[in-house]
């Protein structure tokens, strides 16, 4: 069991070494400079658009854009927001923190990319219901049916992996460390719950994920926000570490990539999957007229959930000074710790309930992920055995040690992004026209609106 623990701890080191890294923030600020930074000038509106929950009732797709993007939230937002952030500033310092803003921002492109071609490519299925994601435009934009294979095996298995059981694990060890309460307890509970949703399909996913998704981001935030507005002469010397910290030599050039660069990056991508090729799937159950539309939509969720969410953790960490001298291991709990010190007896409720939420999130989002690859895979009839067993992993999940299941995870995680990134890349050209087509319509509706005595910029 060791040596299996051990191989599979060098692939993974492997697979999510400097190269993968490079290649996920490299076609990012790829797209970036293709698309004119447009994820600056276009967040307010991408903001109000995911945000809107009127929708144009000639748009096709299965849910709104609300619900597609809690959906796509639902599975990024998870463990990586607590856990993953503690491992990034614990093993590469507070400049960690930096360097996973910097991810995002070039994240947003790659999550907008991998949008639009979800919707261009997506097909409708057996049911009437939007099948999409990046087996489709591997196969459907390139031609190469074998690496959309490729792509759905490597998303079905992860799945069951850091989608499934990892997370139910997760929540399981919470409730037990906070109240007592026995594993197999919360695995039925929670088998329960999942069960519950995912018969449903994407229409119950999403109105699920449209009530949890928002209820557990505001939750942690405001609890976050509170600590922080508590401690306000600490913040100016909190960003002073992450911004001093994120250049040094050894942070920028120690290694092979520096510390803070390589451990910002690599829990900045953990947390936001942009790249991975998992978010387009939901994305393309989306009710929208364009492909940028929807694009701009799902581009906010790397934003919400770095940008927002992960600021949250990784500054009340930095302002607790507790991560000096802490070990990976102690990840959760120093979360939890650091939430605590600055507001006892309630800090580490606001940690471990928002651990529980994040992690039954993403349980439900990943569902869909895997489902969907494996339907590609088996067709449509596959669906409903998928869920069962799906279903029945979380129960054994929680109540399972999972060294190796967390190991296998993370290599199929960086398996999905691979045939991924290929695919943004060889389709840049299309992300291009079709946004030059979303910006032409965007004029013409601002002229539209636009009083007839006023004259608009082009």
């Amino acid at each position: 069991m060791k040596a299996l623990e051990d191989f599979i701890s060098k692939a993974s080191d492997i697979v999510w070494g400097p190269a993968m890294l490079i290649l996920l923030v490299g076609t990012g600020i790829f797209l970036s400079f293709r698309l004119g930074f447009m994820q600056f000038s276009n967040l307010p509106y991408a903001l109000k658009l995911a945000f809107t929950r009127s929708q144009d009732k000639k748009s096709t797709g299965d849910i709104s854009h609300f619900q597609s993007l809690m959906t796509a939230l639902a599975a990024t937002i998870g463990t990586g927001n607590i856990a993953g952030v503690s491992t990034a500033v614990i093993a590469g310092g507070p400049g960690a923190v930096f360097w996973m803003w910097v991810t995002a921002i070039f994240g947003m492109a790659t999550k907008y990319g991998e949008a639009i071609l979800s919707v261009k490519y997506r097909v409708k299925n057996s049911k009437g219901e939007m099948s999409g994601g990046p087996m489709y435009y591997i196969e459907r934009g390139i031609g190469w049916k074998w690496l959309a294979v490729l792509f759905a095996v490597f998303g079905a298995i992860a799945s069951f992996g850091i989608g499934n059981m990892v997370q139910s694990n997760s929540v399981a060890e919470a409730l037990n460390g906070s109240f007592g309460i026995n594993p197999w307890i919360t695995g039925i509970v929670l088998a329960i719950f999942t069960g519950l949703v995912i018969l449903g399909g994407i229409k119950s996913i999403g109105r699920v994920a449209g009530i949890v998704v928002p209820f557990m981001a505001v939750f942690y935030v405001l609890g976050g926000l509170i600590i922080i507005l508590m401690n306000i002469p600490e913040i100016p010397h909190a960003f002073g570490l992450i911004f001093g910290e994120a250049f040094t030599a050894e942070s920028v050039g120690g290694g092979v990539l520096g510390t803070a660069v390589r451990y910002g990056v690599a829990r900045g991508v953990f947390s936001n999957e942009a790249g991975l090729g998992s978010a387009p799937i939901a994305a393309a159950a989306a009710k929208t007229d364009y492909p940028g539309r929807q694009a701009l939509v799902s581009m906010t969720g790397t934003f919400l959930d770095t940008i927002v969410v992960c600021t949250i953790t990784g500054l009340t960490l930095v302002m607790s000074g507790k991560w000096v001298g802490a070990n990976t291991d102690q990840s959760s709990s120093l979360t939890v710790s650091a939430f605590e010190g600055f507001f006892p007896h309630v800090g580490g409720y606001i940690v471990t309930f928002g651990l529980i939420f994040f992690a039954y999130s993403t349980v439900i989002g990943w569902s869909y992920y895997g489902e969907k690859c494996v339907s590609y895979l088996l067709g449509d009839r596959s669906v409903f055995v998928y869920r069962v067993i799906f279903t029945i992993a979380v129960l054994i999940g929680s109540v399972s040690s999972l060294k190796i299941v967390w190991g296998i995870s993370d290599v199929f995680n960086a398996l999905m992004a691979i045939p991924n990134l290929i695919a943004l890349l060889m389709l840049s050209k299309v992300i291009v026209s079709e946004t030059r087509i979303f910006k032409d319509v965007r004029r013409q509706e601002k002229q539209k609106r636009a009083p007839k005595n006023v004259i608009l910029d082009s």
